[in-house]
Protein backbone atom coordinates (compact mmCIF):
# COMPACT_ATOMS: atom_id res chain seq x y z
CA UNK A 1 0.00 0.00 0.00
CA UNK A 2 1.30 3.12 -0.93
CA UNK A 3 2.10 6.09 1.90
CA UNK A 4 0.03 9.30 1.98
CA UNK A 5 3.72 10.64 1.11
CA UNK A 6 3.78 9.21 -2.07
CA UNK A 7 0.49 9.58 -2.91
CA UNK A 8 0.30 13.16 -2.30
CA UNK A 9 3.42 13.40 -4.08
CA UNK A 10 1.92 11.41 -7.12
CA UNK A 11 -0.90 13.72 -7.48
CA UNK A 12 1.57 16.92 -7.36
CA UNK A 13 3.08 15.09 -10.61
CA UNK A 14 0.32 14.65 -12.39
CA UNK A 15 -1.08 17.91 -11.45
CA UNK A 16 2.07 19.26 -12.71
CA UNK A 17 1.82 17.54 -16.37
CA UNK A 18 -1.73 18.72 -16.54
CA UNK A 19 -1.63 22.09 -15.78
CA UNK A 20 2.05 22.06 -18.14
CA UNK A 21 0.15 21.15 -20.95
CA UNK A 22 -2.95 23.22 -20.50
CA UNK A 23 -2.19 26.40 -18.40
CA UNK A 24 -4.05 27.46 -15.51
CA UNK A 25 -7.55 28.82 -16.72
CA UNK A 26 -8.11 26.54 -19.53
CA UNK A 27 -8.03 23.36 -16.31
CA UNK A 28 -11.20 23.12 -14.69
CA UNK A 29 -11.19 21.09 -11.29
CA UNK A 30 -12.78 18.29 -13.42
CA UNK A 31 -9.70 17.85 -15.73
CA UNK A 32 -8.10 17.54 -11.72
CA UNK A 33 -10.11 15.33 -10.43
CA UNK A 34 -9.55 12.74 -13.08
CA UNK A 35 -5.42 13.42 -13.32
CA UNK A 36 -4.69 13.05 -9.68
CA UNK A 37 -7.85 10.68 -8.96
CA UNK A 38 -8.99 12.71 -6.05
CA UNK A 39 -12.37 14.39 -5.03
CA UNK A 40 -13.22 17.47 -4.73
CA UNK A 41 -12.75 17.47 -1.22
CA UNK A 42 -10.00 15.48 -0.95
CA UNK A 43 -8.16 18.10 -3.16
CA UNK A 44 -9.37 21.23 -1.23
CA UNK A 45 -7.88 19.57 2.09
CA UNK A 46 -4.85 18.64 0.59
CA UNK A 47 -3.88 22.19 -1.28
CA UNK A 48 -6.22 24.56 -0.38
CA UNK A 49 -7.34 25.39 -3.60
CA UNK A 50 -6.63 25.03 -7.19
CA UNK A 51 -4.20 27.72 -6.88
CA UNK A 52 -2.73 26.15 -4.02
CA UNK A 53 -2.24 22.83 -6.44
CA UNK A 54 -1.19 25.09 -8.92
CA UNK A 55 1.91 26.65 -6.46
CA UNK A 56 3.29 23.26 -5.54
CA UNK A 57 2.90 22.01 -9.30
CA UNK A 58 5.12 24.59 -10.61
CA UNK A 59 7.54 24.10 -7.55
CA UNK A 60 8.00 20.33 -8.32
CA UNK A 61 8.50 21.49 -12.02
CA UNK A 62 11.45 23.38 -11.35
CA UNK A 63 12.56 20.94 -8.70
CA UNK A 64 12.48 18.27 -11.67
CA UNK A 65 14.43 20.59 -13.56
CA UNK A 66 17.11 21.28 -11.38
CA UNK A 67 17.43 17.67 -10.57
CA UNK A 68 17.99 16.62 -14.42
CA UNK A 69 20.68 19.87 -14.85
CA UNK A 70 22.56 17.76 -12.26
CA UNK A 71 21.87 14.60 -13.17
CA UNK A 72 22.85 16.45 -16.86
CA UNK A 73 26.19 17.66 -15.47
CA UNK A 74 27.15 14.52 -13.44
CA UNK A 75 27.02 12.40 -16.59
CA UNK A 76 29.04 15.03 -18.72
CA UNK A 77 32.90 15.36 -19.22
CA UNK A 78 32.53 18.97 -17.99
CA UNK A 79 30.59 21.28 -16.30
CA UNK A 80 30.00 23.23 -19.68
CA UNK A 81 28.78 20.55 -21.86
CA UNK A 82 26.05 19.22 -19.06
CA UNK A 83 24.59 22.39 -19.29
CA UNK A 84 24.94 22.40 -23.16
CA UNK A 85 22.96 19.12 -22.97
CA UNK A 86 20.43 20.04 -20.60
CA UNK A 87 19.69 22.69 -22.84
CA UNK A 88 19.65 20.13 -26.02
CA UNK A 89 17.19 17.56 -23.39
CA UNK A 90 15.07 20.69 -22.53
CA UNK A 91 14.86 22.07 -26.79
CA UNK A 92 14.92 19.24 -28.62
CA UNK A 93 14.06 15.93 -26.77
CA UNK A 94 11.27 18.43 -25.04
CA UNK A 95 9.10 17.88 -28.45
CA UNK A 96 8.48 14.19 -28.06
CA UNK A 97 8.98 13.74 -24.37
CA UNK A 98 6.97 16.48 -22.36
CA UNK A 99 3.29 17.69 -22.16
CA UNK A 100 4.38 20.74 -23.54
CA UNK A 101 7.49 21.81 -25.38
CA UNK A 102 7.60 25.59 -23.47
CA UNK A 103 8.85 26.38 -20.18
CA UNK A 104 5.66 25.78 -17.56
CA UNK A 105 6.88 28.63 -15.78
CA UNK A 106 7.15 30.81 -18.82
CA UNK A 107 3.75 29.62 -19.91
CA UNK A 108 2.17 31.06 -16.48
CA UNK A 109 3.75 34.60 -16.66
CA UNK A 110 2.40 34.63 -20.67
CA UNK A 111 -1.09 33.41 -19.15
CA UNK A 112 -1.52 35.25 -15.79
CA UNK A 113 -2.18 39.02 -14.74
CA UNK A 114 -2.11 40.57 -11.62
CA UNK A 115 -5.57 39.19 -10.89
CA UNK A 116 -3.28 35.58 -10.00
CA UNK A 117 -0.91 38.25 -8.43
CA UNK A 118 0.76 35.38 -5.59
CA UNK A 119 1.07 32.57 -8.48
CA UNK A 120 2.94 35.39 -10.68
CA UNK A 121 5.27 36.31 -8.14
CA UNK A 122 6.14 32.44 -7.49
CA UNK A 123 6.63 31.67 -11.19
CA UNK A 124 9.04 34.84 -11.60
CA UNK A 125 10.79 33.81 -8.08
CA UNK A 126 11.63 30.48 -9.73
CA UNK A 127 12.75 31.10 -12.92
CA UNK A 128 15.01 33.07 -11.13
CA UNK A 129 15.76 30.35 -9.01
CA UNK A 130 16.86 28.30 -12.14
CA UNK A 131 18.79 31.05 -13.77
CA UNK A 132 21.08 30.87 -10.37
CA UNK A 133 21.36 27.19 -10.96
CA UNK A 134 22.55 28.33 -14.72
CA UNK A 135 24.86 30.74 -12.88
CA UNK A 136 26.32 27.97 -10.36
CA UNK A 137 27.43 25.99 -13.46
CA UNK A 138 28.88 28.38 -15.14
CA UNK A 139 31.15 29.55 -12.21
CA UNK A 140 32.15 25.85 -12.46
CA UNK A 141 32.98 25.85 -16.27
CA UNK A 142 35.34 29.42 -15.43
CA UNK A 143 36.84 27.81 -12.88
CA UNK A 144 38.01 24.71 -15.67
CA UNK A 145 38.55 28.01 -18.63
CA UNK A 146 35.84 26.78 -20.40
CA UNK A 147 34.39 30.11 -20.04
CA UNK A 148 36.18 33.60 -19.66
CA UNK A 149 36.56 34.93 -16.03
CA UNK A 150 36.22 38.22 -16.58
CA UNK A 151 32.40 37.53 -17.56
CA UNK A 152 29.61 37.70 -15.19
CA UNK A 153 27.94 34.45 -14.58
CA UNK A 154 24.79 35.54 -13.38
CA UNK A 155 24.63 37.85 -16.91
CA UNK A 156 25.99 34.55 -18.88
CA UNK A 157 23.09 32.96 -16.95
CA UNK A 158 20.70 35.74 -17.96
CA UNK A 159 21.65 35.07 -21.75
CA UNK A 160 21.43 31.71 -21.90
CA UNK A 161 17.71 31.51 -19.97
CA UNK A 162 16.67 34.28 -22.54
CA UNK A 163 18.06 32.00 -25.44
CA UNK A 164 16.61 29.00 -24.01
CA UNK A 165 12.88 30.87 -23.93
CA UNK A 166 13.48 31.40 -27.66
CA UNK A 167 14.83 28.20 -28.66
CA UNK A 168 11.74 26.28 -27.17
CA UNK A 169 9.45 28.62 -28.72
CA UNK A 170 11.00 28.44 -31.75
CA UNK A 171 10.93 24.18 -31.63
CA UNK A 172 7.55 24.68 -31.92
CA UNK A 173 7.32 26.36 -35.55
CA UNK A 174 10.60 24.20 -36.15
CA UNK A 175 10.76 20.63 -35.96
CA UNK A 176 14.20 19.91 -37.66
CA UNK A 177 16.37 18.09 -34.84
CA UNK A 178 19.77 19.34 -36.73
CA UNK A 179 18.91 23.19 -36.97
CA UNK A 180 17.98 23.26 -33.58
CA UNK A 181 21.05 21.26 -32.11
CA UNK A 182 23.36 23.99 -34.41
CA UNK A 183 21.52 27.02 -33.20
CA UNK A 184 22.54 25.67 -29.48
CA UNK A 185 25.53 25.06 -30.54
CA UNK A 186 25.61 28.59 -31.84
CA UNK A 187 24.24 29.64 -28.38
CA UNK A 188 27.68 27.66 -26.64
CA UNK A 189 30.03 28.98 -28.98
CA UNK A 190 29.32 32.15 -27.88
CA UNK A 191 29.09 31.65 -24.31
CA UNK A 192 32.56 30.24 -24.73
CA UNK A 193 33.89 32.56 -26.89
CA UNK A 194 36.57 34.51 -25.08
CA UNK A 195 38.02 31.19 -23.03
CA UNK A 196 39.02 29.98 -26.63
CA UNK A 197 39.71 33.14 -28.54
CA UNK A 198 41.85 35.64 -27.05
CA UNK A 199 40.92 39.16 -27.29
CA UNK A 200 43.00 40.76 -30.48
CA UNK A 201 44.92 43.89 -29.03
CA UNK A 202 46.48 46.77 -31.32
CA UNK A 203 50.05 45.61 -30.33
CA UNK A 204 48.88 41.75 -31.03
CA UNK A 205 47.72 43.03 -34.29
CA UNK A 206 50.75 44.53 -35.85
Amino acid sequence: MKSTKYDRQEAIHNATNLFWANGFHATSMRNIQQAIDMRPGSIYASFGSKEGLYKEAMQHYTAMSKARLIASVAASASPFEGLKQFIKNAVVGGQTCAPSNLCMLVKTISELTDDNAELLAEAKHLLQEMESAFASILVKAQQQDEVDTTRSPARLARYLQVQLMGLRAYARTNTDVEQLNDLIDDVFDNLAKSARSPKVTLKNAR
